[in-house]
């Protein structure tokens, strides 16, 4: 394992020299005067003067200076934890102040299996949180059920509530769970990352055969990609599956 200083990797332009911060404060007081030029003036207002619009100052707002429910699932609530520890410290992104009441909460993760008793729960505190509200699915079995395929365990925590992140792993490290934090902010900031179908082109593989709605009809591209598929299914034959261990 090798341990590398982030500040290494990320040097800061901060702080800058003595002579600069002088020559930044007499064209300061200058600009004040009126004895700037136009020249100094462009380059005094390019370093000092950021706009914006208010949706985006709110964005940024809300995206540094979130407040997660203290909530714990199962397993994955100990990675949880360890994001308010000095090795991760979340109070860098502002996230650092677990609420105990959802009503002082606007981020909720979900760090464990959700079973069929616990969903309702889940709802009830996810409906009490402060608006705007954002939810990560935290681990396999949170967002798909895991290992747990049962009847005792919901199957995808989207099922009832909405979801703005999956993280994966079981149990997810804590830099995934950061990783994925970070991924939220920038959701929150209106640049989200794009997804896998955006960066490989992948449009139109999405899966459509789940009703008769609509919205779920399939495309002709679609319904002719299937067809193909099963016509050469049907050419190969069923594919036999011998059994771990045995001799080909």
């Amino acid at each position: 394992m090798k341990r590398e200083k982030i500040r290494g990797l990320s040097p800061l332009d901060q702080p800058r020299s003595a002579e600069e911060l002088r020559i930044r404060q007499l064209r300061a007081r200058d600009m004040l005067r009126g004895d700037l030029d136009q020249v100094g003036l462009d380059k005094h207002v390019e370093e000092s003067v950021l706009a914006t619009t208010l949706q985006k100052l709110l964005s940024w707002g809300a995206a540094n200076s979130m407040f997660p429910a203290t909530f714990g699932l199962a397993c994955c609530a100990i990675e949880m934890m360890s994001q308010v520890t000095a090795r991760y410290d979340i109070a860098r992104f502002g996230a650092e102040a677990f609420r105990a009441s959802p009503r002082q909460a606007d981020f909720l993760i979900l760090s464990g299996r959700v079973s069929i008793k616990m969903a309702p729960v889940i709802r009830r505190i996810y409906d009490q949180m402060l608006e705007p509200r954002w939810v990560i699915s935290m681990g396999a079995c949170s967002s798909s059920g895991g290992m747990f395929s049962n009847y005792a365990v919901v199957q995808g925590a989207d099922k009832f509530m909405p979801v703005d992140v999956h993280v994966p792993g079981c149990p997810p490290r804590p830099e995934a769970l950061l990783y994925g934090f970070n991924k939220l902010q920038r959701m929150i900031q209106g640049n989200p990352d794009p997804g896998w179908r955006q960066r490989y082109n992948a449009y139109g593989t999405e899966e459509w055969a789940r009703g008769d709605l609509a919205e779920d009809a399939p495309s002709a591209a679609s319904r002719s990609a299937y067809d193909e598929a099963r016509a050469l299914l049907a050419e190969v034959g069923p594919i036999e599956v011998k059994p771990e261990g045995a001799r080909h």
